[in-house]
């Protein structure tokens, strides 16, 4: 599985965007997606993740009520709402895939997931 994230960009703050990760094959109702970023001279951080069945997710305490992670099973993608974008949302996106036997699973160790994206820049300016 390979999967494709896009919709990064330069954005001010307030702003919003909206990622999207297109995975290569059907992942369908499968597979747990979540969303991770990396600021620079930071380690990777989980962001959002989003349950097999999409009825559950999970949020970073920093990015509640601020992001929105979705997932569209027919169209095997996630996406990820940011809205009200401040400057330390600045870093590097990044999708993730992994099958789940749990219908209603969310992960959210980065060393779980199996299948990544390449990243999405977001850069916000202040």
């Amino acid at each position: 599985v390979q999967l494709q994230a896009s919709g990064g960009g330069l954005v001010q703050a307030g702003g919003s965007l909206r990622l999207s990760c297109a995975a290569s094959k059907s992942t369908g109702n499968q597979h747990a997606m979540g969303w991770f970023r990396q600021a620079a001279g930071k380690e990777r951080e989980f962001v959002a993740a989003i349950s097999r069945n999409g009825y559950n997710t999970r949020y970073a305490d920093s990015v509640k009520g601020q992001f929105t992670i979705s997932k569209d099973n027919r169209k095997n993608t996630v996406a990820l709402q940011m809205n009200s974008l401040k400057s330390e949302d600045t870093a590097v996106y990044y999708c993730a895939s992994k099958y789940a036997r749990l219908m209603d699973k969310v992960t959210v160790l980065s060393d779980e997931y199996q299948y990544w994206g390449q990243g999405t820049k977001v850069t916000v300016s202040s």
